[in-house]
């Protein structure tokens, strides 16, 4: 049993949780995720540990409600358990001293990203952070960013905060004015990644990606996670879940993170029209 600590709603659906997992605490790296279960019958999703603390044993997740299971664990609240908690798991971020990088988050991407962009900033590099989001409240993370960057500029599609537009604008005038960044690393939703890495391609500025959001499994068994890299098969899991994203096959990864769109879309609707019940972990 992994006792949640503490919760936090950072903006409509996305929640901060933090968890009891010692042995987590003390391994974990950059870009390390844990597979969790919220309840004994329940679905086993991968979430990246945005922090951690070995001294109190306890690790940071963050969370967006789009499907049924991440509905049931933004409801859960201090006191309440995961069944399991499993991890440090997938590969740590390739982090080295570049020089200038850029850390883009998109939405929640940004959660995955700011533990990458302060390892980043620890190892000497000069991080300039781009956080993207639809509008202003879906914005999180924006002072914890700030902390760990030398620059931070914020995007909102609709304009209601920061600079109207796309990261990828953001990062197109950051090479148009500044010169070519030493690396850039881009984490969020499967089209923002694509389009960054069409902004970076030409230019040859080296680019990793994030492919969490297509893992199930987390161990390489079950093969949901395949990905074509440079011509080869991968697994997200525990070939990345970094990979260069310049040799990501995206048209195929955003196909194949589709199969399961409709049974998701079934399960949350049931869910939804469940009969209510004051208790989340019987749901």
């Amino acid at each position: 049993m992994y006792r949640i600590i503490e919760t936090q709603e950072l903006a409509p659906t996305i929640t901060r949780l933090t968890v009891e997992a010692p042995l987590v605490a003390k391994k974990r790296k950059a870009g390390n995720f844990v597979i969790v279960r919220a309840t004994p019958t329940g679905e086993r999703i991968p979430l990246t540990i945005v922090d951690s603390d070995p001294e109190k044993g306890t690790i940071v997740l963050i969370v967006q409600a789009i499907g049924k299971t991440t509905h049931i664990i933004s409801e859960l609240r201090a006191g309440y358990h995961f069944e399991d908690v499993v991890g440090p798991l997938g590969e740590p971020t390739p982090v080295s001293e570049f020089g200038t990088v850029v850390c883009i988050g998109g939405g929640v991407g940004t959660a995955v990203i700011y533990p990458i962009a302060r390892a980043l900033k620890a190892a000497g590099n000069r991080v300039i952070s781009i956080v993207g989001a639809r509008n202003r409240e879906l914005i999180i993370l924006e002072d914890e960013m700030a902390a760990v960057s030398d620059k931070l500029i914020v995007t909102t599609d609709d304009g209601s905060y920061g600079k109207k537009g796309f990261v990828t604008d953001a990062l197109q005038e950051i090479i148009d004015v500044q010169g070519k960044p030493d690396a850039v690393y881009a984490i969020g939703p499967f089209p923002m990644m694509r389009a960054v890495a069409d902004v970076t391609r030409e230019p040859d500025i080296r680019t990793w990606v994030s492919l969490n959001p297509i893992m199930m499994d987390g161990t390489g068994m079950c093969g949901a996670c395949r990905v074509s890299v440079g011509g080869e098969l991968k697994f997200a899991c525990v070939d990345g879940p970094e990979f260069d994203a310049h040799q990501v096959n995206f048209d195929e990864l955003i196909a194949r993170n589709q199969t399961y769109a409709g049974p998701e879309q079934k399960a949350l609707e049931t869910w939804k029209n469940r009969v209510e019940t004051t208790d989340c972990r019987q749901l």
